[in-house]
């Protein structure tokens, strides 16, 4: 059963490692009790409770929910071990939380404190190797887990979102991290592009992991300082991990998806992925490479957007004191004046034959705030650290290759290609998106579209059941590349909810470009 979803103790929890009569506390008067270690789980049968047969324990504390353990001396020549959990726990309605369950227990087997304390410490030993997640075996894909010790750059903003990233970091993840035996260096921004300078030149071999608390821009701010190392190539493969700190919190809501966990906001999303981080089980990331008429070169780990959407995220900014209600305040503006956007839209479909290419006609100049651009130069080989090469893209002053397709509309209200499952807490765009699926999720809105349609739209995203509603004016396709050259530079461009110069655009997926902390 799904994380998230409470579901009773696998009777038996596999074959028994350990098992003793300890005291039931710290204290010398704590009542005994019998415990007994599987491979999944950690027995705890109180005294005259129930016993052999097929009743199950008292207790049974999984394994998979444990974060630390550690064993110390105590009075009387005793020693202790102890296991902290972050159990899901939960109302009868409503999603459950990951709550903190910590269990002590009491060895004194003789009068010898130091046979105590090893045995002690053999449990607690024991319970830390078994709690180390299961690297899964599936074709082609590469993970691994977090070393423990482990040494993790905590990168915070603490003005993103409702500005309490900083408290929420030493409330609720500091101590969370300490029980799973990871030590921290925070780095607190302190203006714009602080982060990306700190990852491009640091040495970062001391870090086994590097954390952004914050929300989705100054993760992509991080993606990018690293892309621009000359070892990113080995840089990359540290992975990276998101906690939410901003207002969108899209990677952050993505990846509690992808862990089969319920749908939640706020303390309990922090929580869930506070807790990945300690389970330490880490993926690889694809990542999108967007080339711009102006010549930069970005790298994208969430999605580009042009139009309506683009004006949500980036209209609303003002409000970003108000959390994540800052979107449904920007949603409504922006439907009262709601606005239509002309451009072409080109794209390489994922699964060959899908759409139908149109004749080429000759592009627009490329518009940069107005001006004609350059382009890139095409790609080449790619020599020793170089970046990876666009071999699916041609030069924007060039018509797209024959068997993309073009777009025959050309007025949109939004265009959003997006490469993760959320767009934000609560906007399940593309729920068919995994972590490194090798797909760029392209949706386009055409023009025509009525409030009403779009506001309909918009609740539905909510649960991910806009493509059931079956808009005519709401286009949907997997595509590896696109391109989209705007009439006009009029209008918000967005890459990971960071605003872009309106200009014609194209990207390529890469595939597992990078390491993300995954809690599958």
């Amino acid at each position: 059963m799904a994380a998230g979803r409470r579901a009773p103790p696998e009777p038996g929890g596999g074959p028994v490692l350990l098992q003793g009569i300890f005291g039931a506390g710290p204290t010398a008067g704590a009542a005994a009790c019998s415990l007994a270690l599987t491979p999944r789980e950690l027995q705890v049968r109180r005294p005259g409770g129930s016993s052999g047969g097929s009743a199950g324990p008292d207790a049974a504390l999984r394994l998979a929910d444990c974060v630390g353990s550690a064993a110390f001396p105590a009075a009387a020549a005793a020693a202790c071990f102890s296991l902290v959990c972050y159990p899901f726990r939960g109302p009868r309605w409503g999603s459950p939380a990951r709550q903190r369950l910590e269990r002590t227990f009491r060895v004194c087997l003789g009068p010898d404190a130091e046979g105590n304390l090893r045995i002690a410490q053999a449990w607690s030993r024991r319970i830390r190797e078994l709690s180390v997640p299961a690297v899964p075996a599936q074709d082609g894909d590469s993970y691994g887990v977090l070393p423990r010790p482990c040494r993790a750059l905590v990168l915070l903003n603490p003005q993103s979102g409702a500005g309490r990233a900083l408290e929420d970091f030493q409330a609720v993840v500091q101590p969370m991290l300490a029980e799973a035996d990871i030590a921290t260096t925070v780095f607190v921004t302190e203006r714009p592009h602080h982060a990306h300078e700190k990852v491009r030149d640091e040495d970062l071999s001391q870090w086994d992991t590097l954390v952004v608390m914050a929300g989705d821009g100054l993760l992509y701010e991080v993606v990018n300082g690293l892309m621009e190392r000359p070892d990113w190539e080995d840089t990359m493969k540290k992975p990276l991990c998101i906690l939410p700190g901003g207002s969108g919190n899209a990677l952050a809501a993505s990846i509690n998806h992808y862990a089969g966990n319920d749908h939640v906001a706020k303390k309990k999303l922090l929580t869930n992925c506070a807790f990945i981080l300690c389970k330490g089980l880490h993926t690889q990331m694809d990542l999108v490479s967007l080339s711009t008429a102006s010549g930069k070169r970005l790298f994208s780990f969430l999605g580009f957007g042009w139009g309506f959407i683009s004006d949500v995220d980036i209209d609303s900014e003002k409000y970003r004191r108000l959390g994540n209600a800052r979107f449904t305040l920007g949603t409504l503006q922006c439907l009262a004046k709601l606005r239509v956007y002309q451009g072409r839209l080109s794209y390489l479909p994922a699964v060959p034959g899908q759409g139908t290419p149109l004749p080429h006609r000759d592009p627009p100049a490329p518009l940069t705030n107005g001006q004609a651009g350059h382009v890139l130069p095409p790609a080449g080989t790619e020599a020793a650290g170089a970046l990876p090469a666009d071999s699916l893209l041609v030069p924007l002053g060039q018509p797209v290759p024959a068997h993309w397709t073009v777009v025959p509309e050309e007025e949109f209200v939004t265009v959003y290609a997006i490469y993760q499952s959320h767009l934000g807490t609560n906007l399940l765009l593309a729920p068919a998106a995994r972590l490194h699926d090798g797909c760029i999720h392209l949706f386009y809105l055409k023009a025509g579209i009525s409030r009403v349609a779009l506001l309909k739209l918009f609740l539905a995203m909510a649960r991910g059941t806009h493509l059931d509603l079956n808009c005519p004016h709401l286009r949907y396709v997997p595509v590896r590349a696109f391109r989209l050259e705007p009439r006009v530079a009029t209008g918000i461009m967005t890459v990971d909810g960071e605003a872009l110069a309106c200009e014609p655009v194209q990207g390529q997926i890469h595939s597992r470009l990078c390491r993300v902390l995954s809690g599958s």
